[in-house]
């Protein structure tokens, strides 16, 4: 990106910037959601590297994460796709998360 580069500041923090690009996202959760058992969402705050994510948990521990403008629009697609979300600064991550990831990429 140049010093006078026109880009917003928007798609300088990695937001959605299209309807065509949260409709993806929405569809890639919604179909997590329906193909899966006993779906929760996460809210995962910012940090240096990525911004704002959802992070859903399945029953048996596998997960997909995307990444939304902020914690209410978390919310918002937890509501819509009926699903109870958390938010793991408070309550962390649940331990089948880390026994699916420890059994799929070993333990470090």
């Amino acid at each position: 990106m140049g010093l006078f580069s026109r880009r917003s500041k928007r798609a300088e923090v990695g937001e959605t910037s299209s309807r065509g690009e949260r409709r993806a996202t929405i569809e890639h959760l919604a179909d997590f959601v329906a193909s899966r058992v006993g779906v929760e969402a996460y809210i995962e705050p910012p940090n240096n590297q990525t911004q704002t994510t959802i992070l859903l948990i399945a029953t048996t521990g596998e997960w997909t994460r995307r990444k939304v403008p902020d914690a209410r629009a978390a919310r918002a697609v937890a509501q819509e796709l009926n699903i109870p979300i958390y938010d793991v600064n408070f309550t962390g991550y649940p331990q089948r998360f880390r026994d699916w990831n420890a059994a799929k990429w070993g333990r470090q």
